[in-house]
């Protein structure tokens, strides 16, 4: 069956240039894990950078870097006072050791627990730029976005120096890590989270009869996990075959019935609490056409884990092949 790949924007990849309103709206309608699972399906709709790696510049001290967005960015030392507008950013930082550099994060930076004790400067959606100056930053970071950008360029006209990172696959985490590192004096640090990741990405997936499996995303119109995605990345790590990878990008919209030809053995479900037993949708009596629904096959992972590319990639793949054992 024909595969219907409009893209679709989801309030919560506003950085993308959905609206704030919008997203304080169905955020408050919508299940966490639910709004993670969209979140994370729509990652990587800003293209591709060619070079991961990072150039650097040192001269009398100054850092000169260039950033996700092609803007180069020079810092007179390493930052001490960072505000983080991106929750995988923040998990970056303090992974790095910078935690105690960070100054001011998102309501959505809620990992590790220690970034709850740093103070909220809004949602990172349209930065508040009032609120991100009463923190004093000598850095910025925010995920690469046509919006940040604009929101770089005013930070740059009042003397605040901002870096656009960019974490939509794996392999963006090493250099984000290797960049952030950079930046805030953590350079050895950088690099080992960036081998780690590295290495996580060259392991070869286990032996065994590879899992078919459907990331679902959204439910009405039905909204898969194509290729362009991370979560497409940790199932192949895992040794499991996304029965949508056929998709370059890295969500698209499919039908009920195209779902239902594909037959994946399992459908993964995020949860950022107690797991239900079964997503609402499955009582629908159309969706019975699917039979993973029939026979309530769901691989429920935890959003803490899996909602985000982050320095965690080992301990994801780890806890997915243990996960799919049980499907094997």
């Amino acid at each position: 069956m024909a595969l219907r790949t409009r893209r679709r924007r989801s309030p919560i990849s506003a950085p993308s240039g959905v609206g704030v309103f919008v997203m304080r709206c169905w955020a408050h309608r919508t299940p966490l894990a639910a709004r993670l699972l969209v979140s994370v399906a729509l990652l990587g709709a800003c293209g591709r950078t060619g070079d991961r790696r990072v150039a650097v510049t040192r001269a009398a001290g100054a850092i000169t870097v260039t950033d996700d967005a092609g803007r180069v960015v020079t810092l007179p030392a390493p930052a001490r006072r960072v505000v983080s507008l991106a929750p995988s950013s923040t998990e970056l930082l303090f992974a790095l050791g910078a935690g105690e550099q960070v100054v001011g994060r998102t309501t959505w930076c809620k990992y590790p627990p220690a970034a709850l004790a740093v103070p909220v400067v809004g949602d990172g959606l349209n930065p508040n730029l009032e609120a991100v100056a009463a923190r004093r930053p000598d850095l910025v970071v925010l995920y690469r976005s046509p919006l940040n950008e604009t929101a770089a360029a005013q930070l740059a006209r009042i003397a605040i120096p901002a870096v656009l990172v960019k974490q939509d696959r794996l392999e963006d985490v090493a250099r984000a890590a290797r960049l952030l590192g950079t930046l805030t004096g953590h350079a050895a640090a950088g690099d080992s989270i960036a081998t780690a990741v590295d290495t996580a990405l060259r392991t070869a997936p286990p032996s065994s009869r590879h899992v078919r499996l459907a990331f679902l995303v959204w439910d009405n119109p039905p909204m898969v996990i194509g290729r362009g995605s991370y979560l497409d990345q940790l199932a192949g790590l895992a040794g499991a075959v996304n029965v949508f990878r056929d998709i370059a990008a890295a969500s698209a919209t499919v039908s009920l019935e195209t779902i239902a030809a594909r037959d994946p053995e399992v459908i993964v479900v995020l949860d950022d609490s107690t797991p239900a037993p079964a997503p609402a949708y499955t009582a629908r009596p159309e969706w019975q056409a699917v039979r993973a629904v029939r026979q309530r096959r769901f691989l429920q992972l935890p959003a803490a884990v899996f909602g985000r590319p982050s320095p965690r990639t080992a301990e994801a793949v780890a806890e997915l092949r243990r996960r799919l054992e049980a499907w094997r």
